[in-house]
């Protein structure tokens, strides 16, 4: 006999909310079918993200929507929810779904204990579905990691064909808004 884990469509998973089955808090994903759970987050990586939402919001204005830890929409039955997502548009446009990869601008993750995962399988996943800008913000060396043009190699896996390494006292253009700076040193806390 062959055990095989019950994978989930997309709307699947939004029925197993509607009906109560999953809560709001339960804090998991949908990732290639499978529900995964999050990890809790610690306070460095709470005021990271919230002050990296606010100094968006403050630069972009009314130019596009910064969205924290909501769900996006991508191929291969995954709902990831992201730590900060910029999207086109307004939060009224994502009334009847969440966005979908060609809404989005930019995909950013905050690591410290998910580091790894968010390294490999997340930047995967992101890759995967042709998220073209991906940053994690690495809380364990205070760095940003940038990554560009997702590719599939030769066995079939996806990754980005351009990795930078960004340190806090630098700066960096918002994908989609190159005349639009975000200083590093103002998101990278000092615990």
């Amino acid at each position: 006999m062959v055990v095989t884990p019950k994978r989930f469509t997309v709307d699947e998973y939004h029925q197993l909310i509607e009906l109560g089955f999953l809560k709001e808090g339960d804090r998991l994903e949908l990732i290639h079918g499978e529900l995964i759970q999050m990890v809790a987050k610690g306070t460095p990586h709470t005021v990271c993200g919230a002050i990296l939402c606010q100094q968006l919001d403050r630069l972009l204005a009314d130019r596009a929507t910064v969205r924290a830890q909501d769900p996006i929409t991508l191929p291969d039955d995954s709902e990831p929810e992201p730590d900060v997502v910029i999207v086109r548009g307004n939060h009224l446009d994502y009334l009847a779904h969440h966005p979908y990869p060609e809404d989005i601008l930019l995909v950013v993750e905050i690591s410290d204990s998910t580091l790894i995962y968010d390294q490999t399988k997340k930047l995967a996943l992101y890759a995967e579905a042709g998220i073209f800008d991906y940053w994690i913000v690495n809380l364990i060396v205070n760095q940003l990691e940038v990554y560009r043009q997702p590719y599939k190699n030769a066995q079939g896996e996806y990754s980005y064909v351009y990795k930078q390494i960004c340190l806090p006292h630098q700066s960096i253009a918002i994908p989609g808004f190159e005349d639009v700076i975000l200083n590093l040193n103002r998101i990278f806390p000092n615990f």
